[in-house]
C-alpha cells in the first residue's frame, strides 16, 4: 500500500468514526428539541410548580441550577487557578509533584455519586452545613477541581518559554512575569476549562441528590444555607416519582437543561475563538 492509499485509509476511518459519534449526538439533540420545544413559553419558564409539579413552570429549577453553578464558580475556580500556576511554575519535577497530578488526574475520573457521597458526610453531617446550597456547592466545587487544575495547568505551560525570558531579563519578578505575560497568554485555555467544568457541574445530578437538591420548593432561596430545587434533579423525580407527568413538561424540562449546558459550552468555544485570533504568537 503507497503512502497515499494509506493516508486515505486514514482519512476515511477517522471520518468514519466521527460521524459515528456525531450522528447519533445530532439526532438526541433533534428528539429533544422535537419533543420538548411545545413546552417552551414564559409560563413553563418563569412560574411556580402546580398541582403536583404537572402544571406551571420550573422556575426554582432554573434558578436554583444557576445558583449552583455560579457558587461552583466560587468555590473552585480561585483555588483551581492557584493550583494549577504553583504546579506549572513553581513546584519542581519530583516524585512529590508527579504523585500529585497522578492523583488529579485520577479525581478526574472518580464518579460524580462518589463526590455526592463525600459532600453528604464532610459538608452535610460533619460541617453541620445540612442539605444546603452551600454544602451543594462545596460539593460541586471540589468535583470540578481536578478538571480545571489540569486544563489550566496544560495552558500556562503551552506558553512559549521565550515570553518569561524576556519578562526576567528586563527586570520582572517571577510573580510580574506570570501576571502580566503567562496568564494572559495562557487565558483562553484557562477560561475554556473552567467553562467546561461549569457545564458539567450544571448538568450533575449524583452530588446535588445527597447536599442541596429538594424534591419540591414553593419558594426561592433566600440564603445558602436553603435547600433549592434543581434541574437535575426535578428531571429525575418528575421522569421517575410522579405519576401521570405530562411528556411534554418531562422533555420540555430536558431541553433547558440542554439548552444551558450547551450555550455554556459554546460560549467556551467562543471565547477560545476570539482570544486565539487576538494572540501574537
Amino acid at each position: 500500500m503507497s503512502r497515499q492509499q494509506s493516508q486515505r485509509l486514514a482519512v476515511a476511518l477517522i471520518t468514519t468514526v466521527a460521524v459515528l459519534v456525531f450522528v447519533p449526538v445530532i439526532a438526541i439533540i433533534g428528539y429533544l428539541i422535537i419533543s420538548g420545544i411545545g413546552a417552551l413559553n414564559w409560563e413553563f419558564l418563569t412560574a411556580m410548580p402546580r398541582n403536583g409539579m404537572k402544571e406551571g413552570g420550573i422556575m426554582p429549577a432554573i434558578v436554583g441550577t444557576l445558583i449552583l453553578t455560579m457558587g461552583t464558580a466560587l468555590v473552585s475556580m480561585p483555588v483551581s487557578l492557584l493550583a494549577a500556576i504553583y504546579l506549572a511554575e513553581y513546584a519542581k519535577d519530583n516524585r512529590l509533584t508527579r504523585t500529585i497530578r497522578m492523583a488529579i488526574v485520577n479525581l478526574a475520573g472518580i464518579p460524580s455519586i462518589v463526590y455526592g457521597l463525600f459532600g453528604l458526610g464532610a459538608f452535610v453531617l460533619a460541617a453541620g452545613f445540612g442539605t444546603s446550597i452551600i454544602a451543594g456547592s462545596l460539593t460541586l466545587g471540589i468535583m470540578t477541581m481536578p478538571v480545571v487544575i489540569s486544563t489550566a495547568e496544560e495552558a500556562i505551560n503551552a506558553v512559549p518559554q521565550q515570553f518569561r525570558t524576556v519578562s526576567l531579563s528586563l527586570g520582572a519578578s517571577k510573580w510580574q512575569t506570570i501576571r502580566h505575560q503567562v496568564l494572559p497568554h495562557a487565558l483562553p485555555g484557562i477560561l475554556t476549562g473552567m467553562i467546561l467544568g461549569l457545564s458539567r457541574a450544571a448538568g450533575e445530578t449524583a452530588p446535588i441528590l445527597f447536599t442541596v437538591a429538594a424534591f419540591y420548593v414553593p419558594t426561592l432561596p433566600s440564603s445558602i444555607f436553603d435547600q433549592t430545587m434543581a434541574l437535575p434533579y426535578h428531571l429525575y423525580v418528575i421522569s421517575t416519582q410522579v405519576p401521570g407527568m405530562p411528556l411534554t413538561i418531562q422533555y420540555g424540562t430536558a431541553l433547558v437543561l440542554l439548552l444551558i449546558t450547551l450555550t455554556l459550552t459554546l460560549l467556551a468555544t467562543g471565547v477560545r475563538t476570539s482570544m486565539r485570533r487576538r494572540r501574537d504568537w
